[in-house]
């Protein structure tokens, strides 16, 4: 390979988010290697219910075992969230909880953005590089995308409040995975009860599947509303899932059904309860 196409081949990864070695020694991917055993079938268990409610869908949201949740100091992350009484209290919370491996490897804690008296609350995927950096979330060029949706709609982030699933970035930029998300999950449903906002919008499918409970993609749960129970049950909010900006940077083909789901949020805005 000549040193100009080393070059481009290394600029194109630092541009997708290849930007860190996540091992000291390269693993061998053509080695051959043993098949895994396949795993064990996992217990069956019913799909939570599905019940219409004003024209809308509710979504049980189910508790995660105890078990995808490792403790920390004996305390779950579940039982940090429960003992939180206020926001300040839920980031403090967050803040000293080290049962997730992806505060060792984050340069900030990236835990809120905007007004928490707000009627709409945004939650998205996680921090990237530039949020990672200043420590606040949506910050980079696709924060930038989302700032520009929401004043289309009457709303910048004094009118809205912003988090994440995960509060501190995934090296590289990599999709959270399954545990990392059970982790920092009973943190998010206690900043939702803690906020209590009248909307939740789910940017992205990440956060769309894992705030509803839901295996299908974003394409499939966009679109429509929904309604999301908190951890208490005692309440449903209007949630709607939204494309995430970093995909429709990817794909501008899609920003037409990202308006018509923008236009049915200021719709419900300004529809009274």
């Amino acid at each position: 390979m000549r040193p100009e196409e080393a070059l481009a081949l290394l600029r194109w990864q630092v541009a997708i988010g290849a930007d860190e070695a996540i091992d000291d020694v390269a693993i061998d991917r053509t080695a051959f290697e043993e098949p895994p055993a396949p795993p064990r079938p996992a217990p069956t268990s019913r799909a939570p219910a599905t019940v219409a409610h004003g024209g809308a869908t509710v979504i049980p949201v189910r508790r995660a075992p105890p078990a995808a949740m490792p403790a920390a100091g004996g305390v779950s992350s579940a039982e940090l969230a429960a003992a939180a009484q206020d926001i300040a209290q839920l980031e403090a919370a967050v803040g000293a909880f080290e049962g997730c491996a992806l505060r060792g490897t984050a340069t900030n804690l990236v835990f809120a953005d905007g007004n928490p008296q707000a009627e709409v609350m945004l939650i998205g995927e996680a921090p990237g590089a530039e949020e990672d950096r200043l420590g606040k979330p949506f910050v980079g060029v696709s924060g930038q995308l989302l700032d520009r949706m929401l004043a289309t709609i009457g709303l910048d982030r004094k009118k809205a409040y912003i988090t994440n699933i995960l509060p501190w970035r995934p090296p590289g930029n990599r999709k959270p995975t399954a545990a990392e998300i059970a982790m920092c999950l009973p943190f998010v449903r206690r900043h939702v009860e803690l906020v209590d906002p009248r909307l939740l919008i789910f940017v992205g499918g990440t956060a769309a599947s894992a705030m509803l409970d839901r295996p299908e993609g974003i394409m499939k749960l966009r679109g429509r509303w929904y309604q999301y129970r908190t951890e208490a049950g005692s309440k449903t909010i209007d949630a709607m899932c939204i494309f995430h900006p970093a995909f429709l940077l990817r794909s501008p083909g899609q920003k037409r059904d990202a308006w018509r789901d923008l236009l049915a949020i200021r719709s419900r805005l300004v529809t009274p309860d």
